[in-house]
């Protein structure tokens, strides 16, 4: 199993390019099955996530076309409705094959994800909004089967419908399943987040026709069938945010491209608040770190608040910096697991609930410490890079499912990083 291997202590500096969204290459790949011709994507991360998300379109008969960067889907002879549970355990994203399937197929077989380490994402919203929209759904052997074939022009029906949560893949699935139903479906409560707007933006080059993505109310108007198009995908805030911290904490000097700072406004805010000096063109931003960083309080919510996705690189910014602060996490409620590793690195963190306390101290220290999420595991990258001597990570698998060539971007800015067996 691969480790990371840091060397801390370097000061980060020059330029970075920001990969394509991982939280949107999802949703958009599914939303390849609705096009009746192919659908090209351009900026596309290669990541472990994605490379499961086509295998599973691959498993159902979708011809895939993939060189660097850019992947054709064509879905015109779909043969199989159904993702396996061997399929759905090693991505939870893989849920999002249940709208396309049901609305444009009128049937779906799509395995209930299994355990997530930080913490439970009910389906049920999903499930839910479908049968608002007049799915017939059973769940049986650990499966949801879905059909159609019961209704008018076995259609999914418009419809309104509230979600209980704010919840973005089910925003997605519920969109996705809308733009073929036969008249109106408004989505209230829905997740703001840059990737669904971005997943909606997708949509309505294919012909959907879909208003109010980015508030939390979405209309889905229904059309009777989506075409191909190219669309660019967005860029990778989170991994943004994550380069912006690392240059913060290491007191360098980093410009990010294909970098946008409107969707990191939350981010931004509280970098500047730390002390450190943050500026930005329209697609790039550069951030200036500062010797001594002050503690900052974090609060995570929905967007536009501050991303539940940046929680864990900010704690690993408030154990060096001067003072005391909160990290409040109300999203999840097992995400604090990078903690007992943080502390194994010097850290000084008291957590009670959803919430830590976090006394800044002078210097961590490395140590071997094992990465237990996505995010989690770039807190400790972020650590380690400031840590005084080694820092070993083990299970990195975890961030080659969520950051494109990581070693590779941080070597280039000077980090002394390396990949071991």
């Amino acid at each position: 199993m691969d480790k990371l291997i840091i060397e801390g202590g370097v000061k980060l500096t020059g330029e970075v390019t920001i990969s394509g969204a991982k939280n949107a290459a999802l949703p958009i790949l599914c939303a390849g099955l609705l096009a009746e011709t192919p659908l090209v994507l351009t900026n596309l991360p290669d990541l472990k996530d994605v490379a499961s998300t086509i295998k599973l379109l691959d498993a159902m008969g979708v011809k895939v076309h993939r060189e660097a960067g850019k992947v054709t889907l064509d879905a015109s002879e779909v043969a199989s409705f159904e993702a396996t549970y061997e399929m759905v355990k090693t991505m939870r994203a893989s849920i999002l094959v249940l709208g396309p399937l049901l609305t444009r197929f009128g049937s779906a077989r799509v395995s209930l994800p299994g355990g997530c380490a930080i913490g439970s994402r009910p389906v049920d919203l999903h499930i839910k909004g479908l049968q608002a929209m007049g799915a017939a759904i059973h769940i049986t052997h650990g499966y949801i089967q879905a059909s159609t074939l019961h209704l008018p022009n076995r259609r999914l029906q418009g419809a309104k419908y509230y979600m209980d949560l704010v919840t973005v893949t089910g925003t997605e699935n519920l969109m996705m399943a809308a733009v073929l139903a036969e008249g109106a479906t408004v989505l209230e409560n829905s997740a703001k987040e840059p990737e669904v707007v971005d997943l909606a933006e997708c949509l309505n080059k294919m012909g959907a026709k879909i208003t109010g993505a980015g508030t939390d109310t979405i209309t889905i108007q229904g059309v009777e069938r989506l075409t191909g198009t190219t669309h660019n995908i967005v860029c990778d805030r989170i991994e943004a945010g994550t380069y912006m911290v690392a240059a913060a904490m290491t007191g360098g000097h980093v410009t990010l491209n294909n970098a946008r700072p409107e969707l990191l406004e939350a981010v931004i805010e509280k970098l500047r608040e730390a002390g450190a000096k943050v500026s930005h063109t329209a697609d790039t931003i550069t951030v200036q770190g500062n010797e001594k960083l002050k503690a900052v309080n974090i609060r995570t919510a929905p967007h536009p608040a501050f991303p539940t996705d940046m929680q864990a690189q900010f704690m690993a910014l408030n154990t060096v910096a001067e003072g005391v602060s909160t990290v409040i996490e109300t999203i999840f409620e097992n995400r604090f697991m990078h903690v007992q590793e943080l502390q194994r690195m010097g850290a000084n963190i008291d957590v009670q609930g959803n919430t830590a306390l976090v006394k800044g101290v002078a210097q961590l220290e490395g140590a071997n410490v094992m990465a237990t999420d996505l995010r989690a595991s770039a807190g400790l990258v972020l650590a380690g890079l400031v840590a005084q001597d080694e820092t070993v990570i083990d299970r990195i698998y975890h961030l080659d499912r969520g950051y494109e060539r990581l070693e590779e971007k941080l070597t280039k800015l000077g980090a002394k990083v390396r990949r071991a067996h």
